[in-house]
Order: C-alpha cells, then structure tokens, then sequence
C-alpha cells in the first residue's frame, strides 16, 4: 500500500443524507476522565434543583416574578449586568481553553456530547455492541425488530421527560413540577400551568432531536464552536493527532512482526470504529473531532497488543509532530486572556460584594409635574419603587435631603416588604415658594431598614412652575 502524501487535504462526503453512526465503546486513560467529567456535569445538572437555602430552592430563575435566586443572592432585571457578565467571562475561559487544549470542552463537558452518549448506550443495552447495532440496522422490520425500537424509542422518551423537568424546575421550581398534581378520574395528573406544559413539550422535544437523531450533526454542521475553534488554534495548542511519519506506510501484518516497509499503523480502523462523529484521524486535523480520544484510547490498546510503543495517535501540538520543536505553553495569547479573565472576575466580584440589597427607583407623576395646594406651597408628586433584595422581610421608612422649607409626605410611616417584594409608593414633596430660588431643585429620596442594615438613595429634581 502506497503512503499517502503528508499534505493531503482530507476530502469529505458532501453528501448531507444523515447516516447513523455507531461507535464502538473503548476504555482507557482518557476514557475513564471523560466519564468522569460527563456523569459529574450530569449529575450536578440533576441536583441542583433539590438544593435548598434558606428554605428556597438555592437555584432558580424565576422567570414569571422576574426574581432570580442563586444561594442566597437575589437577582431581578435590573441587574442583568451580572448575567451578561456571567456569560462573558464564561465566553472568554471557554476561549482560554480552546487556546491552550483545543476542543476539549466538546469532548468532555459539552451537553450534547453527554446525551448523546447516554442514548447511544441505551442502543448497545438493547441491541448489542458495535457490529451488532450495524447489523441491526440492516435487518428487514420483523416483530423483534420493530419490538427493540420501540422499546429503544420509550427509553429516549423517558429519559427526554426527564430531562425536560428537570431544565424546567430550575425556572418553575421544583415545587410545582413535581408537587403540583390533580385526578382525572382517578389517575394522577400534572397540574400545570399552560407556560410550562410548552416548556415541557419544547425541552423534551430538543433533547430527543438532539440526542437522539441529530446527534453529531449538531457537532458537525450547526454547533458555531466547532466552526471558529481553527481561528483560535495555533502551532502550540494540543491536539489530537496521529504521527505520520511513524505510521505510514500503514498496513496488516503478523502479530509480533514488523515489517521495515510498514509504519506501526496496522490499519485495524479501530480509531474509526471508536470515533463519535465518524471521521478518521488519520487524515488529519478536522472540523468534525471534537477531542474526546476516543482514538487515542483505542489505538493505545492495540499497540500494546502488538508491541508497538503507545502515541502513535495522541495529544500533541504542530509545533512538536511538524517541526518537531519544543511547545510554548506559556505564550502571549493565554496571559492575554488570563488578564482579562482575572480583571472581569474582579470587576464582577467587586461588584456584587459592594452591591447593597435595597433598591430605590424614583420617576415624577407624568399627569402633573407641579401644583399649588390649599397652603400655597408648591408640590410635586412622585413614584417610589422600594425593591427589597434580601432574603428576609425588612420594614423601611422614607425621607428626603433637600433644601430648608422642602417637606416630604407620604401615605405610610413605614412600608414593609417581604424578601425580594416590590412596591411602588406614591409620596409628594411640598415647598414654600420663598424657599425656592431656581426652576429645577435637586432633592434627594433616602430608603433606610428600620434595623439599620441597609440604606439607599436616589436624587431628583423638584420642579416649579411658577416661580420664574
């Protein structure tokens, strides 16, 4: 067998017919750190809504009361700041990553890579391994085969239900999902409002397409990561490789030998049966790997059966399989981003450590800006929104800091609230016109807790129209 050249440019199969792909389950080092990470992610995805704090669920989006709780801290549309910046720093060590060790969030950690991987196990449990499931597939429809499928489908549905509440229950919580029931005539039934029975329908129905049927598609032609990771890597992130010059030419030959016209790649296309999304290694870097090392496993394997040294297929860089050169970890582009990160972290902690659980929003009566009242004094009219962030119930009281002859007048002494409850009072500022000397007065409105825990403030402006 002729070696191919080493700048062959693998070409793929344009033809986008979805062909299911059934890949052979391997152990090995990498393996056994990939399960680990994917059933650990899984079941903290599982948990999380069952962890309670301070008596509520200690994560949960509540999306219909806009209040956002995570361990303690409550979070409302007015501070979307955090969550943007969330995802931000999430965004860039994602990039870090990708920087240093390639794709390896899609091997690892990614969703779809975990649910894939455990519908694709419910097929071996039911069917068989491999070539099994390969021949299945084949298979004329017969009552066995069609009773496997369905039997395959009702497992997925399950685990597509299942995975639906749960994703729901971080935004319902887990009260109404899996507390709230009725009878219909005498069986149990899930009383839910209409928002959720459409969140159930759209999250089982993406996880069974997903994971189910898309499956590496996803990976391949709709996932954006694995589109712009080429315009991360550079000569010195790790990758999945296989070593061409130690391989080729490639070819069988007799256990123990080793023939000086072959390479050490015995083409057992084991590295190919074991590939998730298909593709084979051998070819070179592509699009479609998504670093799981699978290969790396498998093909570690059969060199120890052979007798061959493992690493023909591994995690490498450029700069050491091309140019056989040392790899710079340490370089500009990671300080870069491990700057930024370190500085987004602080900001962010910052912050939400000088971020004071009390809110105040101030707005002017827009039906009348400024009045005269039976005393001659000049009064304006205002909105106060009071948003008590904390998790416990607080009673606040109102006052202003304006000028000599300014007097604030509210309906209530105090306004109590209970943990992240809101309030709009409507209060009035009246002055005695000597006191003004200019249109626009700058007064300032103060919210202070009783107990003296916690005050904020909010300036405005009192307005005049007839003093000119």
């Amino acid at each position: 067998m002729s070696a191919p050249s080493p700048n062959k440019i693998p070409v793929h199969d344009m033809d986008a017919t979805k062909k299911r792909i059934h890949p052979r389950f391997t152990d090995g080092f990498y393996q056994r750190i990939r399960l680990f990470s994917m059933y650990f992610l899984l079941a903290l995805f599982l948990i999380l809504p069952w962890i309670k704090y301070d008596g509520r669920q200690a994560i949960w989006f509540d999306v219909p009361s806009q209040h956002y709780y995570i361990f303690g801290m409550t979070l409302f549309p007015q501070d979307f700041f955090f969550v943007a910046a969330g995802f931000i720093i999430a965004a860039f060590a994602l990039f870090m990553v990708t920087v240093y060790a390639g794709r390896v969030w899609c091997g690892y950690a990614c969703p779809q890579t975990i649910w894939t991987h455990l519908f694709q196990h419910v097929e071996k449990w039911v069917i068989g391994d491999r070539n099994k499931r390969i021949k299945f597939d084949k298979q004329p429809n017969s009552a066995s085969k069609i009773s496997k499928k369905l039997l395959i489908y009702f497992i997925w549905f399950v685990m597509s239900v299942f995975t639906a509440t749960t994703f729901v229950s971080y935004v319902a919580g887990t009260s109404v999902i899996y507390g709230s029931w009725q009878s219909l005539a005498g069986i149990p039934f899930p009383d839910w409002p209409t928002w959720v029975w459409v969140s159930m329908f759209i999250f089982t129905f993406a996880t069974y397409a997903n994971a189910a049927y898309m499956r590496e598609f996803m990976c391949v032609y709709i996932c954006p990561y694995g589109r712009f990771q080429s315009v991360m890597f550079d000569k010195d992130t790790l990758i999945v490789s296989y070593d061409y010059n130690r391989g080729e030419p490639r070819g069988p030959r007799k256990k123990g030998t080793k023939p000086e016209e072959l390479g050490d790649c015995i083409e057992c296309t084991m590295c190919v049966q074991v590939c998730p999304t298909g593709i084979d290694i051998r070819d070179g870097l592509q699009v479609e790997c998504i670093q799981c090392a699978a290969c790396v496993d498998a093909c570690n394997e059969i060199m120890d059966k052979v007798g061959y040294p493992r690493g023909l297929i591994r995690y490498t860089t450029e700069r050491q399989l091309v140019e056989n050169e040392q790899s710079r970890y340490l370089r500009p582009r990671l300080f870069a981003y491990l700057l930024l990160l370190s500085v987004l972290i602080g900001v962010v902690t910052y912050a939400l450590i000088d971020r004071v659980p009390l809110q105040i929003d101030v707005r002017g009566d827009r039906n009348q800006l400024s009045s005269m009242n039976a005393e001659g004094q000049i009064v304006n009219s205002y909105i106060i929104k009071v948003t008590n962030k904390t998790q416990e119930a607080h009673e606040y009281t109102l006052s202003i800091t304006a000028p000599e002859g300014f007097t604030l007048k509210t309906r209530f002494a105090s306004l109590p609230l209970n943990a992240g409850e809101s309030y709009d009072m409507p209060v009035s500022v009246a002055a005695d016109p000597e006191a003004i000397d200019q249109d626009e007065v700058p007064i300032t409105f103060n919210v202070d807790s009783k107990d003296g825990s916690y005050h904020a403030s909010r300036t405005n402006v009192f307005t005049s129209q007839t003093k000119r």
